[in-house]
């Protein structure tokens, strides 16, 4: 069995709680054939007691020196958003020069920036802070309107949960969807969001009648192997499809089609993780048609054929691999 992945997360007063907690929490739900998939470790400038933006102190043991030995580096955000340590700074580019992926949450992006790791990338950072990311770092391919974004090694999301959002990407990156969606149900979160799915709507919609469209989106997942249609979904709504379509991106940041394409993406990715289905009966049940048609939205989505995918992160012993 391989070593247990190593996560390092800089820790910068005053430092976010919930940042610093996100990746511990879900990092620490993978097993991999009864081992650990990450060991996750804290470092910091001073090791020692560390203020909180909440005004308390957690004691963290480690310093830059351990950003050395990881294999993800992840800089939590803080309060602060002024020009970082340049201790900090030199480490990210140490960091980023010897190959390691590097992440940040919320406003850790500043730190990123700073360190010149994010010239000429698309990243983003909490909504509220984007002008100012943008304006004091121009070079920034800024995404304003998105919960995480990765581009090459280097991986940026927005703010609270949307760290969450991106743990979980770096999980179903590294061991699959299958393994990120059982650690998303055991930490009572939505185990699928897209990067690009808005971090919040202008004008956000009360539901009609007190009712949102969980309902509907829960039906439609224990139907992704039939053709459903927007009259389908507005049915089932109890709403016409103007008003579906209206609520259902108010609710979700996606339109009903973008979200049932992404959920049977994410179903055929679990097919080809956990079964040795042929390819033609992975597409059927997961609501993709045929198997060239899965096999041209996982290549855009992914990158990878159903094939290359299957043997990447395949969890049963013999799989089928024509497609």
């Amino acid at each position: 069995m391989p070593p247990a992945h190593r996560v390092v997360v800089i820790s910068t007063p005053p430092v976010s709680m919930f940042n610093i907690a996100i990746p511990e929490m879900l990092f620490s739900k993978v097993e991999i054939d009864g081992s650990p998939g990450y060991e996750t470790l804290y470092c910091t400038l001073d090791p020692g007691p560390v203020r909180t933006s909440g005004g308390l102190d957690v004691h963290i043991e480690g310093g830059l020196d351990l950003i050395a030995t990881a294999d993800t580096v992840i800089l939590a955000g803080a309060g602060s958003r002024e020009e970082p340590d340049p201790r900090i700074v030199a480490a990210l580019r140490r960091a980023s020069a010897d190959g390691r992926r590097i992440a940040s949450i919320c406003t850790g992006a500043f730190a990123l920036a700073e360190a010149g790791l994010l010239d000429g990338r698309a990243a983003t950072t909490y909504w509220t802070y984007t002008d100012q990311l943008g304006n004091r770092y121009p070079r920034v391919d800024l995404q304003k309107d998105v919960l995480f974004v990765q581009d090459g090694p280097v991986l940026t999301s927005s703010g609270y949960a949307a760290g969450i959002d991106l743990c979980l990407h770096i999980i179903r990156t590294d061991y699959g969807a299958a393994v990120a969606n059982h650690v998303a149900r055991l930490t009572l979160v939505a185990p699928v969001r897209p990067g690009g799915q808005t971090q919040f709507t202008d004008t956000p919609l009360p539901p009609e009648r007190g009712v949102s469209f969980a309902c509907t989106r829960a039906w439609a997942m224990q139907h992704l192997d039939e053709p459903l249609t927007l009259t389908d979904l507005a049915r089932n709504g109890g709403v016409s499809v103007r008003t579906l379509s209206r609520r259902f991106h108010a609710e979700t940041g996606l339109s009903p089609l973008q979200w049932l394409l992404h959920q049977r993406i994410e179903r055929a990715r679990e097919l080809l993780e956990t079964t040795a289905l042929p390819m033609d009966q992975v597409a059927r049940a997961s609501g993709l048609g045929t198997a060239d048609s899965m096999r041209q939205h996982i290549q855009r989505r992914l990158g990878l054929t159903p094939s290359a995918y299957r043997a990447s992160f395949t969890r049963v012993a013999t799989a089928a691999t024509s497609e």
